[in-house]
């Protein structure tokens, strides 16, 4: 079992399996009278979080006590970081306390890369800027399994603000390990440049690239990138072939520019309403990380349809944490 979740990159296939299992013998927990085990007794966890959050810090907190470890909760409003001390000093302080975990959410990219070099438990990635966010892909993960029964060829819309979205970077990295075939759906201003210019390499190959990318500005087939994502601008012409469509917040504390020209030019060309959802396959479900947008990429009829597992993907973000920390610091023994 590996040491530290900073990326989705860091799990194999049968990693992030054993993974999933795990967190499926978790939820079992969730019926049970008393919801505890012995597992972690002793252990300590810290929660590290340089940004807000609701969702995944209550979320860790909440698994590491069903762990029975003891959990520390650091913030960075009224700590020494607002005096001035860096990661590195903090990282040596928790290192001093004993931590045997920490979470960390961080607004610079790369930041539980650097803690994994000055403590020695584990560190796992709870954020980091607009880079990676594993313990959520492995909650959606969950999810979709536990929804449609499988990950391998699953057809999954990842839509909206992509180029912020840490989210999906990491649903990326790990829905296309175990099987799944991701398309990347939004305006062209929120498409990752590094997916566009693979985009475009590919079109270059193919002879065309002029009038295959007026296709794909009409709505055209989405073609395959180099790592066999593809990208669509159109919504629609996406949506009848989906398994599963998960909406992204669009997180306009992140842009300096203007993207898009509104928010209901966005929601026009880009949200999930009723009548989109009614284009999808009768088994399809829509997710979304939260916090949602209601009415802009996501309509609240839709939000809150039995296709919706935004609630669930809240539950199953306890299962799936107890899941990680329980083989990186309990697994083996």
């Amino acid at each position: 079992m590996i040491k530290h979740l900073r990326s989705a990159a860091d799990l194999d296939a049968p990693t992030a399996t054993l993974i999933l299992d795990t967190a499926g013998e978790m939820a079992a927990l969730a019926g049970r009278e008393v919801k505890k085990l012995p597992t972690l007794r002793g252990r300590t966890v810290v929660n590290l979080f340089y940004e807000d959050s609701t969702r995944t810090r209550i979320s860790f907190e909440a698994a590491a006590k069903r762990l029975s470890a003891d959990v520390i909760n650091f913030s960075a409003k009224g700590s020494s970081v607002s005096k001035g001390e860096s990661l590195k000093d903090t990282a040596l302080t928790l290192q001093a306390m004993g931590a045997d975990a920490v979470v960390i959410r961080h607004p610079a990219s790369g930041a539980p890369h650097r803690l994994a070099q000055w403590v020695d438990g584990s560190v796992i990635n709870a954020g980091d800027g607009t880079h990676e966010h594993p313990t959520q892909a492995l909650l959606d993960a969950y999810t979709m399994r536990s929804r449609l029964g499988r990950l391998d060829g699953l057809k999954v819309a990842i839509v909206g603000d992509v180029l912020h979205s840490r989210v999906a970077r990491s649903n990326v990295l790990l829905l296309t390990t175990l099987g799944a075939q991701i398309t990347l759906v939004g305006p062209p201003t929120l498409i990752p440049l590094n997916v566009a210019a693979a985009l475009s390499a590919e079109l270059d190959r193919g002879g065309k690239p002029k009038e295959t990318k007026a296709e794909l500005d009409r709505g055209g087939k989405p073609k395959e990138t180099k790592a066999g994502t593809k990208v669509s601008y159109d919504l629609d012409s996406v949506l009848p072939d989906m398994d599963v469509v998960m909406m992204l917040r669009v997180q306009t504390e992140r842009m300096q520019d203007s993207y898009f020209p509104s928010a209901r030019e966005y929601s026009r060309r880009y949200g999930l309403d009723l009548a989109r959802m009614r284009k999808l396959p009768e088994h399809a479900i829509v997710m979304h990380p939260g916090p949602m947008n209601r009415g802009m990429e996501i309509t609240p009829e839709v939000a809150d349809s039995s296709r919706s597992t935004i609630v669930e993907q809240v539950a199953n973000g306890v299962s799936a944490r107890m899941a990680v920390l329980y083989l990186l610091l309990g697994g083996k023994a």
